[in-house]
């Protein structure tokens, strides 16, 4: 056989012959054999819309690897659909899904002793869970990101996820629509496969993926179901090989400055808080410090260029014609620090040699849609730890804002409350009991934000939970330490006043200390929601928001 290669503990030697007749048992030949195993982590399922086309790119996948002299494994991998598990219980499962997506792509890998892998992958958890694997094995590895889904149609417009169901049900209930016009919407928002068309979590995350060099140039937003993303797939399964053969590892491309790279494009595409959970917890598994610090500092340093959906009206299609995440990194170059990419090239040179096809969609940093980027961090008495907010979707008139604290207790509570109208114009929010550790798993919000958006209240929203990257508006989450952790988020009264701002970068309760000591003197922590079982286990293991929410022994 060729040089030593990892897979050869399960191929090479008289005492491996029950493992090469199991590996002849699944069709492969003694000759193939003798190739760079490559596992082929797939999300593929029939209910995430953002997955369902990944069996034409498996097929990509495996002709890529097989034509740079590989062999390939397919690997199931699960997932949820974030959008579906909104709004009731099974949104818990979301966050967690994270954690087991990682350990399940290490489990498989070590034991069969892969040389290489391939994660194929676009969904809000699924992404970087894979990621915190790659990290975690310090092997060659790539990612394949299957792609933003097209915009859909209705009445000569195009249309949304976010903007046009789950912003619709609030104008559904203001009487703005009808029943009907609300199906039509159902039916045509979401034309097809692919992750939603704006600057939602999983395209943030494909966006950050392709900036830290882990998948090829332009995979992020080359669109789902066309012929550009099948040929993306097959040169990052011969990549693959390449790597193997090179010896590149992950820990040669995850560096100090990838991860600050790929920041500063989040910032700069005013991408999904979620990133602030999601980049700390990639880098802890690579043995780098992210913080939100950082974030704050690179965000502040960064102009929002690109203004996609949430915040903005244009769709990731519009962001790949304009020449996708090579555009914006040439925009940023400026601000850039040399990196190793998967490509086999400095992201410096993907920078250079990118073409800026439309200086609308992605602007110069002369001419920004913000001075900074996407991504506030809050502090104050009610987040000593911080919290954050997407501050580029939020309204000029509402970046400081005051009034009256109306507290519930989770989710459900809230959103009861905004269906009945009995939220007013100036009331702030505070759904709390809903961080990792209280949730258990820190549920989005996007059903209650939505709402709040489509009925055009004028309100905030805080909460120790989490929230979609579609929502919009003076909308506060991560908040730390949690009320579950005895956070002052759990000291908080109805009609106690709440001050948010967020140029100065605080959120404060409006309470003098000694009451708010009088207060925790006769607070209690809440029973767990859930003893047994993985949210049992995850709740007795998570750490705070503020860490990116990880699971450590330390």
């Amino acid at each position: 056989m060729s040089k030593k290669m990892r897979s050869d503990r399960v191929k090479v030697g008289p005492e491996r012959v029950p493992s090469r007749a199991l590996l002849y048992a699944t069709g492969v030949t003694p000759s193939a054999l003798e190739r760079p195993h490559i596992g082929v982590f797939t999300s593929f399922t029939d209910i995430i819309p953002g997955h369902v086309g990944m069996r034409e790119l498996e097929r990509s996948i495996e002709k890529g690897v097989h034509s740079g002299g590989g062999l390939s494994f397919l690997v199931g991998i699960p997932g949820v659909c974030d959008g579906v598990v909104m709004g009731h219980e099974g949104m818990r499962y979301s966050l967690p899904t994270r954690e087991w997506i990682s350990d399940l792509v290490e489990a498989v890998t070590l034991g069969h002793a892969f040389d290489g892998i391939v994660l194929l992958t676009n969904c809000d958890k699924i992404s970087p869970g894979m990621l915190m694997a790659a990290a975690r094995l310090d092997m060659p590895a790539i990612v394949v990101t299957a792609g933003p889904m097209h915009s859909g149609m209705y009445k000569g417009q195009r249309r949304s996820l976010v903007r046009d169901t789950f912003e619709a049900v609030g104008r559904y209930q203001a009487g703005e629509m009808d029943a009907e016009e609300l199906e039509c919407l159902a039916l045509e928002a979401c034309p097809g496969p692919g992750a939603c068309q704006g600057m939602y979590t999983a395209n943030t995350m494909a966006c950050v993926t392709e900036s830290l060099g882990m998948s090829l140039p332009y995979s992020a937003t080359a669109l789902a179901g066309f012929a550009e993303k099948k040929r993306i797939a097959f040169t990052s399964g011969e990549r693959i090989v390449a790597m193997v053969q090179e010896g590149l590892n992950t820990s040669r491309i995850l560096s100090q400055n990838s991860f600050e790279n790929a920041i500063a494009v989040d910032m700069a595409l005013g991408g999904s808080t979620n990133t602030a959970l999601h980049v700390p917890a990639i880098a802890h598994e690579a043995g780098i410090k992210v913080d939100l610090e950082m974030f704050d500092r690179i965000s502040a340093g960064t102009p929002h260029i690109a203004n996609i959906r949430p915040g903005g009206e244009h769709f990731m299609e519009d962001l790949h014609y304009a020449g996708g995440v090579p555009a914006v990194l040439a925009r940023l170059k400026a601000l850039l620090k040399p990196a190793h990419t998967a490509a086999g090239v400095d992201i410096m040179e993907i920078a250079e040699t990118a073409e800026i096809k439309n200086a609308d969609v992605i602007r110069s940093m002369d001419d920004p849609y913000h001075t900074q980027g996407g991504i506030a961090v809050l502090r104050g008495n009610l987040a000593p730890d911080g919290s954050v907010v997407k501050q580029t979707a939020v309204t000029d008139d509402m970046l400081v804002f005051e009034g009256p604290a109306r507290v519930f207790e989770q989710e459900e509570e809230a959103m009861a409350a905004v269906m009945a109208r009995q939220v007013a114009d100036g009331d702030v929010l505070v759904i709390r009991n809903e961080g990792p550790r209280g949730g258990p798993g820190m549920r989005e919000m996007l059903s209650v934000t939505a709402a709040l958006s489509g009925l055009g209240l004028k309100v905030a929203l805080l909460t120790d939970g989490r929230f979609s990257g579609g929502t919009r508006g003076p909308c506060i989450g991560h908040i730390s330490p949690e009320a579950a952790g005895g956070g002052n988020i759990a000291l908080v009264q109805d009609g106690d006043t709440i001050r948010i701002d967020i140029p100065g970068r605080k959120l404060d309760l409006l309470v003098a200390a000694e009451e708010l000591d009088a207060r925790r003197s006769r607070w209690t922590a809440p029973e767990p929601r859930f003893t047994r079982g993985i949210l049992g286990r995850y709740s007795r293991l998570v750490h705070s928001a503020a860490t990116g929410a990880i699971l450590d022994d330390e």
